[in-house]
């Protein structure tokens, strides 16, 4: 069984973050005594997923009064004793501190160690702090924004962290499965397309309590072994226009529909072919991507539609104004034409949406595109780049250190997404651009698409 750590300096929320896994998901089940101090460890299920966790909050206490090495050194013990017989680690820091020197201490030590490893930045009470999270991408690991006293932000980290860890004993790793919220207006077929999909594929099915009340999860794979891509689908009520007649059923099934897309990985919006991209399907794509998921257009009734699929795209370009980079595939639930292939172009999208850029090769593909079109002047002066880095994922976040942030107009930030796009995908993913001065640990600035 794969076991995790919980690492990190005195008074950053490590045994909250703990407190909070176990009070969701876990039992604990014993404790193992330590060299110094006695560690508490968990086994725990998350989606189907054992493991194990430790807590690292009770070993080797630290006298935050004590002389600076004397701190250091017992923080060193602390993450060598944690990470020592673990295969991941959630290294947490304090989003509203900054990052202090035993941060630095403890990313040292981490990255000696070498596993996969997810930095939570926790104290992350509102979005509104989530643009703090720029400053600890230069630790050098996936950020991810949580608050453990509000239960904020950990399906995310988890889904994450949990992605490629094997069980104990297996010889082929099983990879976390994507989890796709299938969504759109009431009557486009959703739970049709659902149907055929899993019907086509002749795959063994299973029903499994959702984590909202009465949503039903529908884990599925295609193929076998290492070549085996596994699911887990959510088929949702039809999101409808709010209005005043509405019932709490009508509103239940928006707010459920809406959790589903929180929960998932990627969205597959389902539109009616007869019906063309109207406004609403638009709206429940950019909602989508608002909260950082991937998308996916999938016209169904295709057998039905009158125009063809050329023309069908350049109305769509109309309707998808701002969203062109959202893939739009044809399918029919009825007669089964093109379930197959649709499927693969929710794969694909998934895949980019995992993506992990490194920073040699992000700051080589854009320093190219500074070079190639220069940032037009902003009271007299440019922006200039000194490094960037992934900060994470969901959506596609790039942390971007330069000269002032405030240099960079809208049309260039555009410029550079498009850029990134094109040189490595991203088809059907939010990107966002978190811009920072070099100097300076706040005021970071933010834009994206």
């Amino acid at each position: 069984m794969p076991t995790i750590a919980i690492v990190g300096r005195p008074n950053v929320g490590k045994s909250a973050i703990f407190n909070r896994l176990v009070g969701r998901r876990m039992a604990i089940v014993h404790e193992q005594s330590g060299v110094t101090r006695d560690r508490l460890t968990a086994d725990a299920e998350w989606q189907g997923t054992r493991f194990r966790v430790i807590d690292t909050g009770g070993l080797t206490e630290v006298d935050t009064g004590a002389p600076n090495e004397q701190i250091a050194a017992g923080i060193r013990r602390q993450v060598d004793m944690g990470l020592k017989e673990s295969d991941a680690a959630i290294f947490v820091v304090d989003i509203t501190a900054g990052i202090m020197p035993l941060d630095h201490e403890v990313a040292g030590l981490i990255h000696r160690w070498g596993g996969n490893v997810c930095l939570a930045a926790n104290k992350a009470d509102n979005p509104e702090r989530d643009d703090l999270v720029t400053e600890f991408s230069e630790l050098g690991f996936p950020v991810f924004p949580v608050a453990a006293l509000h239960n904020r932000g950990f399906d995310e980290l988890m889904h994450r962290l949990l992605g490629d860890l094997p069980e104990a004993g297996e010889e082929v790793v099983v990879k976390r499965p994507v989890r796709v919220a299938v969504v759109g207006r009431p009557n486009v077929g959703k739970s049709s397309y659902v149907n055929r999909l899993l019907r086509d594929e002749r795959v063994l099915v299973a029903d499994m309590p959702g984590t909202t009340r009465d949503s039903v999860e529908i884990p599925f794979s295609v193929g076998t072994g290492e070549e085996a891509r596994h699911y887990v689908l959510v088929d949702t009520a039809g999101i409808r226009r709010r209005g005043k007649d509405e019932t709490a059923v009508e509103r239940y099934s928006v707010m459920r529909a809406e959790k589903s897309i929180d929960l998932a990985d990627m969205v597959v919006v389902v539109i009616d072919a007869a019906d063309g991209i109207t406004a609403w399907d638009r709206r429940i794509a950019s909602g989508a991507l608002t909260k950082g998921r991937a998308c996916v257009m999938l016209v169904n009734k295709w057998d039905l539609s009158k125009v063809t699929q050329r023309k069908f795209a350049e109305d769509a370009k109309i309707a998808m104004a701002g969203l062109e980079f959202v893939p739009i595939t044809y399918a029919s639930a009825k007669t089964g034409y093109n379930v197959r292939r649709s499927l693969e172009t929710v794969d694909r999208t998934a895949d980019q949406a995992r993506q992990t850029l490194s920073t040699g090769v992000l700051n080589r593909a854009l320093g190219a595109a500074f070079e190639a079109v220069q940032p037009p002047l902003y009271r007299g002066k440019r922006l200039k780049l000194y490094y960037a880095v992934q900060a994470g994922h969901r959506p596609i976040r790039f942390a971007l250190f330069v000269n002032d942030p405030k240099r960079l107009a809208a049309a260039y930030r555009g410029y550079l997404i498009n850029t990134l796009r094109k040189r490595f995908g991203f088809s059907g993913v939010p990107i966002e651009l978190s811009l920072k001065p070099r100097s300076g640990r706040r005021s970071p600035g933010s834009v994206g698409a």
